[in-house]
């Protein structure tokens, strides 16, 4: 396999920063939801909120969402998947829902999000925030803030580390 370094853990924060202001310019507001996608989703959207709160700004509530049983693919990553919890500590209905993850590729991801919300309720507006869009979807499903965009190819792999997962901030891209 061969790797190459995309984002060092240096440059890493600056796309957290740039994520942030996305959304702060989006006019988020105490009534809207950041909503991470397990795992590295997540991490992500506690950064932004931690973010906004350290600024002084508005910060939106906070919540997570596992996608692991709504799958369409849940028969081929084994027998025993890794089930995290859902977090909703608020009430989706009518609210704008800003769902976080780390990158975007096929969109599958993205719509097993949509559908354990729908299981919540029925939100007034869904949006998508993603640190890396990678193209190549297979789902007509858009980011609507995305804040690096890398071309890659079928048999390459983007990696986004963040240190509380993996012990380190980067964006690798591998070529299998």
């Amino acid at each position: 396999m061969k790797e190459r370094v995309v984002v060092d853990q240096q440059h890493f924060g600056q796309l957290m920063e740039n994520l942030c202001k996305m959304l702060v310019d989006s006019g988020v507001s105490r009534e809207d939801a950041l909503v991470g996608i397990h795992r590295r989703g997540v991490v992500i959207a506690r950064r932004v909120f931690a973010m906004m709160e350290q600024a002084g700004g508005v910060t939106p509530l906070l919540g997570s969402v596992d996608i692991t049983l709504y799958r369409d693919d849940l028969r081929s990553i084994g027998p025993q998947p890794v089930l995290h919890s859902t977090n909703l500590p608020f009430d989706v209905e009518g609210r704008r829902i800003i769902l976080v993850d780390d990158v975007i590729y096929t969109g599958r991801t993205v719509r097993a999000a949509l559908s354990v919300l729908l299981d919540y309720g029925r939100p007034k507006k869904v949006e998508l925030a993603v640190l890396v869009d990678r193209g190549n979807r297979e789902l007509p499903i858009q980011p609507d803030y995305a804040v690096l965009k890398l071309e890659t190819e079928p048999d390459e792999f983007v990696e986004v580390m963040v240190r509380e997962v993996d012990g380190r901030d980067g964006v690798k891209v591998i070529r299998r």
